[in-house]
């Protein structure tokens, strides 16, 4: 059955890419973690999220708890069982702390889940309404790799605070934001030879295409490698780089990452903000560690990269890298692993023009990431 959006052409195949699945930006990011009150309080410390909403028995819920966090653009949700059985039991079981839901924020959910399951996607959730006094809010799902999942939402008729079944959360507690904007993309972490498959598995179902590819002899050192596809809906608000392990003389951190995740997941979130050297500096004040850049990484910056309004002594105190394209340079740092296991990980991004994931800074990136490994005997 060939099921169409308001105001769309008759049928699917009549769609362009960029018109098929109509995505308004990231609506919330979910993580399962073991316990999301102490996890709420390290995200509100460390990176300035500020409360928002509250789900748990409490409300109604009975088996689960969740909190959410904002700031800027940016939702993160974290939700923790309540009993050892369970999908989410499992979930933290296998994966430890990492993202469930990548959700998406769309004007027609359940157009949204029937022409991607048309295109070949996988049912998670189907599509459902949620209602309370503020009004109701339209769900559906999808599976992508690993045990990750896409949800769509439509949130149009909804005045709340975040979802029905979720009341306002009041803390006294809410340290001062860190300048974070928006999601700038999400990374996904897949297994040796399928990095097409998901890659062509975003352009079928949901009508991405694949605006930068990066093959081994981009991104390597002496001892790893990897490859990586970067898909974009059309209107460019959601951006997935794909990456899978390629063959080298040591543990690759896509390796290490899927031996720890036991299997593909989200490996690094990337925020953007407007001024990455107050973030970094406020964050670095909150306990975050981010990766070591060596300094004689900069002394070759300015006839790489050439002029930036930033003074580049600064940059190097912080650990902040810079990469130019054809638009313009951008500023970026990657925290360590967020938790014990060396999986999920953010990035701080600031854009001055470029659109570009930092190509040039990838042997640095990947020489402080095999140093971090080899001092976790992972290498």
């Amino acid at each position: 059955m060939i099921i169409t959006a308001p105001n769309q052409p008759d049928t699917i195949s009549e769609k362009s890419h960029r018109e098929f699945l109509p995505i308004n930006g990231t609506d919330y990011i979910e993580l399962y973690v073991g316990n999301a009150k102490q996890a709420a309080i390290f995200y509100k410390t460390c990176f300035g999220f500020q409360s928002l909403a509250y789900a748990g028995l409490e409300t109604g819920v009975r088996d689960r708890t969740s909190y959410v966090l904002r700031q800027g653009k940016i939702t993160l949700v974290l939700t923790t069982p309540l009993k050892s059985d369970g999908e989410i039991s499992e979930h933290i079981k296998k994966h430890g702390d990492g993202v469930k839901v990548i959700a998406f924020w769309v004007d027609d959910a359940e157009y949204s889940y029937l022409a991607t399951t048309e295109r070949g996607a996988e049912s998670y959730l189907p599509p459902i309404e949620k209602s309370d006094a503020y009004g109701s809010v339209k769900l559906a799902g999808i599976k992508t790799y690993g045990d990750t999942v896409h949800i769509f939402v439509e949130r149009k008729n909804y005045s709340g605070v975040f979802l029905p079944g979720y009341v306002e959360w009041k803390s006294e507690y809410n340290p001062p934001e860190m300048g974070f904007k928006y999601v700038d993309h999400c990374v996904g972490n897949v297994e040796l030879g399928q990095m097409n498959r998901w890659a062509k598995f975003y352009e079928d179902a949901l009508g991405f295409k694949n605006i930068i590819t990066f093959d081994d002899k981009d991104i390597s050192t002496e001892f790893t490698a990897l490859m990586s596809k970067v898909m974009s809906s059309g209107n460019g608000y959601i951006k997935f780089p794909i990456n899978e392990p390629a063959k080298g003389k040591k543990k690759s951190q896509i390796e290490e990452y899927l031996d720890f995740y036991e299997g593909p997941g989200c490996q690094h979130i990337a925020i953007a903000t407007d001024n990455i050297i107050e973030t970094v500096t406020a964050m670095r004040q909150r306990g975050v560690e981010f990766l070591y850049v060596p300094g004689t990484y900069y002394d070759t910056v300015e006839h790489r990269v050439g002029h930036i309004n930033e003074e580049l002594s600064t940059l190097k105190s912080l650990g902040i890298m810079v990469d130019r394209d054809d638009e313009g340079y951008l500023l970026q740092i990657f925290t360590k692993p967020v938790e014990d296991r060396p999986t999920m990980f953010f990035e701080i991004i600031q854009r001055v023009g470029a659109r570009s994931f930092g190509k040039g800074n990838f042997q640095a990136l990947f020489e402080s990431i095999e140093a971090e490994q080899a001092r976790r005997g992972t290498l």
